[in-house]
């Protein structure tokens, strides 16, 4: 995306944003055993010295052709992807590495964590896969052959900026309403989990937006989650073009942001600037 596009997105003094994650899947690299792993951490222990194993992500591939019935998915006879997290000494950075992908994250932990925006945080992403892409040539255990990018911003609309009830979803989000008619039935919902899909240009991927009831983990405050995930690609199966389809993704999370949430609250609560 140009200088000049980027003007014209919509910018937030006070974003919702929790957490967003940068990621790509790619072919997997079946010799990237878990003892390889360790030295990768070697690599990134300065900034991120603390090590989790966690479960494997199930790779999502979106797609536009209609599967055969008796196309059935490739499984390669090694041991299951293993997952592990590198943490960065502040908590708020997280490198995530299995065999087919490879994700940072940034996650706002506390209050005062200010979102840094989304140029240091890809920035973050694109150089910490070099890295990774260094050590893969080094050890001679493959290369980087991307399936998919994805970008997740997850965003917490806290109980009181702007609505109370479940009852006053539509007070954020215009598209949801809850009717409140005299005489109705059915009370307001205890819960909420709302999904919606969107296509990006030129069959580029998808945009994947949820609400869903959730509650701060510091208070157990009540509050929306609203997710917004675009995956895709663009191109061939090399990295050339990886930083214009995150400009695209990027693009659409904000816009869709702006285009499904209500003014009122992105003016007063928000702070919207442009």
């Amino acid at each position: 995306m140009t200088e000049s596009a980027k003007q014209h997105l919509p910018e937030y003094d006070n974003p919702p944003v929790n957490e967003v994650v940068c990621g790509i899947l790619f072919k997997s690299l079946d010799q990237l055993l878990a003892p390889y792993l360790g030295l990768l951490w070697e690599r990134f222990k300065g900034d991120y010295p603390t090590c989790q194993e966690v479960p494997p992500i199930i790779p999502i591939i979106e797609s536009f052709e209609e599967r055969r019935a008796d196309q059935k998915p490739e499984f390669a006879e090694i041991p299951p992807r293993p997952r592990v997290w590198f943490v960065h000494s502040n908590g708020n950075g997280v490198i995530q590495v299995q065999r087919d992908r490879f994700l940072h994250n940034w996650r706002k932990l506390k209050q005062v964590d200010k979102y840094p925006r989304f140029e240091q945080v890809f920035g973050m992403f694109s150089s910490h896969l070099g890295t990774f892409r260094a050590f893969l040539e080094e050890h001679k255990l493959g290369t980087v052959e991307p399936l998919q990018y994805e970008l997740t911003y997850i965003n917490h609309v806290y109980q009181e900026e702007g609505w109370r009830t479940n009852a006053e979803v539509g007070r954020i989000f215009a598209d949801f309403v809850w009717r409140a008619k005299e005489g109705r039935f059915l009370p307001p919902p205890e819960g909420i989990n709302w999904r919606s899909t969107f296509v990006l240009p030129n069959r580029a991927g998808r945009v994947h937006m949820v609400v869903r009831n959730g509650e701060s983990r510091e208070d157990g405050r009540p509050l929306y989650v609203f997710e917004l995930t675009a995956r895709g690609f663009i191109g061939n199966n090399s990295l050339d073009n990886m930083s214009e389809w995150f400009a695209l993704a990027h693009e659409w999370i904000v816009c869709g942001f702006t285009d499904l949430t209500d003014e009122k609250t992105q003016r007063d609560v928000w702070m919207r600037t442009r």
